[in-house]
């Protein structure tokens, strides 16, 4: 983990289109880390509320299309006070280059944080070349 860091507040970033929606409710981009290793690139977003049954993984012409559902039922009845979370969908999308081995890419849900790896194809990996 990081130090020497602040803590700050992060407003939500409302996804901003030109499409019609056909479900109600806001959607959000949600916030993503990516890593990269040798042998894979590592996705982590955050999608709190967001059940594993809820979120859709698409990948179709290059593009890695992710959907998050809130079940808005959770909040039936509820009447807040003072709100600095606002709660919607989330959406992101990412196109992938021809390193990406896309007939392998996993994924994962643990607590609000989706985590998906994407493998390098075996010509994009590092090796070492041995002096003869």
């Amino acid at each position: 983990m990081a130090t020497g860091q602040e803590l700050s507040i992060r407003d939500k970033k409302e996804l901003v289109t030109q499409d019609e929606k056909t479900v109600p409710g806001r959607n959000y981009v949600p916030y993503a880390d990516i890593y990269e290793t040798d042998q894979a690139l590592t996705l982590v977003m955050e999608m709190p509320s967001v059940d594993k049954k809820d979120i859709d993984i698409d990948l179709e012409n290059n593009i890695l299309r992710i959907n998050g559902k809130i079940d808005f039922t959770k909040y039936d009845g509820m009447e807040p006070v003072y709100t600095e979370y606002n709660v919607g969908h989330y959406i992101r999308t990412f196109t992938l280059s021809s390193k990406i081995d896309q007939e392998h890419i996993t994924a994962r849900v643990e607590d609000g944080v989706l985590t998906l790896t994407l493998p390098k194809v075996k010509g994009a990996q590092p090796r070492r070349i041995a002096i003869g």
